[in-house]
């Protein structure tokens, strides 16, 4: 037996608790399947929406709940995989369709794994999550395009949250100038010690606004959607380059071409659930590298699995600053 944060949906409606579950409920072993004990995992924007119910996330019922876990191997029948490796894991459906990682043990494909970079702690691993993952996938996107800090500022909407707060660590280690958008004024201190050099008010950005706007950034990693993302795309400079990764104010992009075919800027979609595997790799060996380990802890705060299920409520309610780990055995 083991715990685990368990989503269930029948006649009695839709619920989210920690339970003990057998081994037995585990995915079937099959070739290419690793067991992994689990050292900790994390809630993410879209965990929380699993977790509450808000969003069709789980796809199945019942569903072990987690889109993020890091541990070491316990069984393996995948060529890359031995027991005692420490690896890592983010998406691939995992706490969607594929019981995943808000629990005491998980059994997946090894080729979702990856391998825990020197340097990096289990915890350190979820105290990024797919969060940090995905600022970093966001940072590589803007790098590919040619942006360096000689271009000019970068803008982080959504900066509280976790991708927002690893973004600006992040970048602001590389020596660019970032520009931090936020709802919480209260927090401009706290920003600015993860690196953000000026702080904007979330609501520059969340109401509709002209199709182009004076150029204020380079480059923007955007968290929020909606009208948030279409004005940071207006204010965008001319061959700049925006990575679209959240949708925390909507799924929508009320938005003009005006920035596309007058400024020929470029939208970057960040998928962090179905990136390739080489792509994983490099984001977490950077991360290893890049972000400021200091930094990391700061914005983190540590949980156990019995608290998850407010926690999920939490973050949707905006409640929730930088990075919660969840300590799955405590």
């Amino acid at each position: 037996m083991f715990k685990a944060l368990l989503v269930e949906k029948d006649d009695a409606g839709y619920r989210a608790s920690v339970k003990d579950i057998a081994d037995a409920q585990l995915p079937e072993v099959a070739e290419g399947a690793v067991t992994v004990r689990i050292d900790y995992s994390t809630i993410n924007y879209k965990d929380g929406l699993a977790i509450t119910g808000k969003s069709p996330v789980v796809r199945k019922f019942p569903l072990v709940a987690g889109i993020d876990f890091a541990g070491v191997v316990e069984t393996s029948h995948h060529a890359a995989w031995s027991p005692g490796d420490k690896v890592v894991l983010n998406g691939w459906g995992v706490g969607e369709s594929h019981s995943g990682g808000l629990a005491q043990r998980a059994r997946v494909k090894g080729d979702w794994l990856v391998a825990l970079p020197d340097g990096l702690s289990t915890r350190q691993a979820m105290a990024i999550g797919t969060a940090g993952y995905t600022a970093m996938l966001s940072v590589l996107a803007l790098e590919g395009h040619g942006l360096t800090p000689a271009s000019g500022d970068v803008l982080v909407t959504g900066a509280n949250g976790g991708v927002g707060s690893v973004a600006i660590a992040l970048l602001s280690r590389l020596g660019y100038r970032v520009v931090a958008s936020t709802g919480r004024p209260e927090a401009a201190d706290a920003l600015k010690q993860l690196g953000a050099a000026e702080v904007i008010a979330r609501d520059e950005l969340s109401a509709p606004g002209k199709p182009l706007a004076k150029e204020r950034w380079a480059g923007v990693v955007d968290a929020v959607g909606s009208h948030t993302l279409a004005n940071a795309c207006a204010a965008t400079k001319l061959r700049g380059a925006v990575a679209a990764c959240g949708l925390a104010q909507g799924m929508d992009f009320p938005a003009s071409v005006a920035p596309f075919i007058l400024r020929g800027i470029t939208l970057y979609g960040i998928d962090s659930v179905m990136a390739p595997l080489a792509l994983r790799r490099r984001a977490w060996e950077r991360l290893a590298r890049d972000l400021d380990a200091a930094k990391l802890e700061a914005m983190t705060r540590e949980i156990g699995l019995a608290d998850a299920v407010a926690a999920g409520s939490d973050i949707l309610a905006g409640k929730v600053a930088g990075r919660l780990v969840v300590n799955v055995n405590a």
